[in-house]
């Protein structure tokens, strides 16, 4: 491991990665960021995200797109046929030397190659093993939905996001990024290092699952309660807040902004900024609680005075003052000096391209540990005949194992 890995939070965690897609890649990819050392097993046609779009216009090679080197980042890769005998020998003498094991299948599949909980537990008894599934696992309650396969959307569908999101109550509309993967999938991650805690008290590993639905349910805890206390079922309603205000989406004259003034102080300053500052002690307008009974007219006070400005003039009359910020695109974001000052953008090299891949950078930030220096994405089976030698197969077995095609190594 390199230098900047051995200074890393995580550093000295060893991963086993029997994850595809998005979800389980995104979870196992931010603790590859903050140091685990993680290795990536693939079946010989690779992780399907690996095909998936957009490619680099000159990568005639396509070993992998952009989706999957932007959740793959900081990981090896070791091919393996899971089905022959000699494969599952591999992970298992993977598993009895890691200390965390993630995957995302469906229920069910694990056991029939062998690799159950209960069978690997008897391995590595400190082993954490995660998994992420649509509906959760048997183990920590037994979903009526346990063997439905599930994606993003049906997640953001079950667990409530899409029905309170649209432009009003009768179209509701799915969140653009795939936070059906991703948020249970930080989830995940969370519960990973917690397990990991206990082990270092007990010595004792153990089974920890996120259910795709339960985290965007989680997501949603605000209907929750809206429900429970009110009886109201909240719909979509647009851009604005059912329970807050001033707090939406406003047009201005080359674009759209975000203001959100909930709490009175705020919306005293704003009205002041906006020349309205009799408003601040208008009983229709002064708390919030009123100001939400009149929230229409709260939007066109706001909105009269944005549509005459460009988005840089209200940011220019709010910023620093209101809570607020402009509605920004991809292109946007790049020369954002936020981005830069921050690096949440990153390059790394993209392997048959001139050109290299730019990708959303770790989050999460440290003063005193330092973060895995960012590696690309792996070729398929690149670090196969690396893990073995790690793993006391010697030249000969190694040779035997890619002849025999129960590995794919690299050359």
């Amino acid at each position: 491991m390199s230098e900047a890995a051995s200074a890393a939070p995580l550093a000295g965690i060893r991963i086993v990665d029997l994850t595809q897609a998005l979800a389980g890649p995104y979870c196992t990819m931010m603790l590859a960021d903050l140091g685990a050392h993680v290795i990536k097993v693939e079946p010989f046609e690779g992780d399907h995200a690996r095909q998936q779009q957009p490619f680099m216009p000159d990568d005639d090679a396509r070993h992998y797109g952009g989706y999957f080197g932007s959740v793959n980042r900081n990981k090896e890769s070791l091919v393996v046929d899971l089905k022959q005998r000699a494969g599952r020998d591999v992970v298992e003498r993977l598993v009895r030397r890691s200390d965390v094991l993630v995957e995302n299948f469906r229920v069910g599949v694990m056991e029939r190659l062998g690799l159950g909980y209960e069978c690997v537990r008897s391995m590595n008894p400190r082993l954490v093993y995660a998994c992420i599934r649509g509906f959760g696992d048997p183990r920590t309650g037994a979903s009526p939905y346990a063997e439905w396969p599930a994606f993003d959307v049906v997640a953001q569908a079950m667990g409530g996001i899409i029905g309170i999101t649209g432009p009003d109550r009768d179209r509701p509309c799915k969140i653009g990024p795939g936070i059906g993967d991703i948020f249970p999938a930080s989830l995940l991650s969370f519960g990973i290092l917690a397990a990991l805690r206990h082990v270092e008290r007990t010595g004792e590993g153990q089974f920890v699952d996120v259910a795709m639905y339960d985290g965007i349910l989680a997501l949603c805890e605000r209907i929750v309660y809206q429900h429970a206390y009110t009886g109201e079922i909240p719909r979509p309603q647009g851009n604005s807040h059912p329970l807050l205000a001033p707090f939406d989406i406003f047009p201005t004259r080359d674009g759209w902004v975000t203001i959100a003034a909930p709490r009175d102080p705020q919306w005293a300053e704003l009205v002041r900024i906006i020349g309205h500052a009799e408003l601040a002690e208008d009983p229709a307008f002064q708390t919030n609680n009123v100001r939400v009974e009149h929230a229409g007219e709260v939007r066109r006070i706001i909105g009269d005075w944005t549509m005459t400005r460009t988005n840089a003039e209200v940011m220019a009359a709010l910023g620093g003052r209101v809570p607020a910020g402009p509605v920004q695109t991809a292109a946007d974001i790049a020369r954002d000096p936020h981005v830069a000052a921050r690096n949440m953008h990153i390059t790394l090299e993209h392997p048959g391209s001139a050109r290299q891949g730019t990708f959303a950078g770790t989050p999460v930030k440290f003063t005193r540990t330092k973060p895995a220096a960012p590696r690309r994405a792996p070729l398929l089976g690149e670090h196969t005949d690396l893990v073995l030698r790690e793993l006391g197969y010697s030249s000969a077995e190694r040779e035997q194992l890619a002849a025999a095609k129960v590995v794919l190594a690299r050359t």
